[in-house]
């Protein structure tokens, strides 16, 4: 199959997920479940977190039980939330800057998916980055730009928030 950038904008037109209520919304409601601000540290997300999944572990509820059900859910969910509001957070986007530097001016652009307002890209180095609140108009321009990489890094790399969705050794390992 040929790669998603292959594809004249009509066809690629099918490929479109019909937009979500948007992954800003994602991030708001994990926010509210941790019951965490924008500006939160990670030992803030952390403690949240272990409280949360006291709260809602499992093995608090006996089988039958019509809440164990809903634990289970909501432990996915706490689960989830907490590696995605770490991944996002100023401390570990700080810690990880040098190499998103380094994926994103050395390695180039192997295939990306445009899914409402959230745009992943994964890069010939194996890494996959999300960007958040890229619009379709600027997905657009970046698709159908004969230098995609130079638009990327213009128009995309520093304006959207972003996190690394998966790295290198963990789709080797999958």
């Amino acid at each position: 199959m040929l790669p998603f950038s292959h594809f004249n904008l009509l066809t690629a037109n099918r490929y479109f997920c019909a937009p979500k209520k948007g992954q800003m919304k994602r991030i708001g409601e994990y926010r509210k479940l941790f019951g965490t601000e924008e500006a939160s540290t990670l030992k803030e997300l952390k403690t949240s977190y272990r409280n949360l999944v006291k709260e809602w572990h499992p093995d608090k509820f006996r089988d039958g039980d019509e809440k164990a059900e809903e634990a289970e859910v909501m432990s996915r969910k706490i689960i989830d939330g907490y590696k995605f509001l770490v991944s996002i957070a100023p401390e570990t986007k700080t810690a990880n800057v040098a190499a998103f530097e380094l994926t994103t001016t050395q390695a180039g652009i192997a295939d990306y998916l445009h899914k409402g307002v959230l745009l992943e890209i994964s890069f010939l180095d194996g890494n996959t980055y999300e960007f958040f609140g890229v619009p379709r108009n600027v997905f657009l321009k970046f698709h159908n730009s004969d230098k995609q990489v130079r638009f990327a890094k213009r128009n995309i790399y520093g304006s959207y928030m972003h996190r690394l969705a998966k790295r290198a050794d963990e789709q080797e390992e999958g």
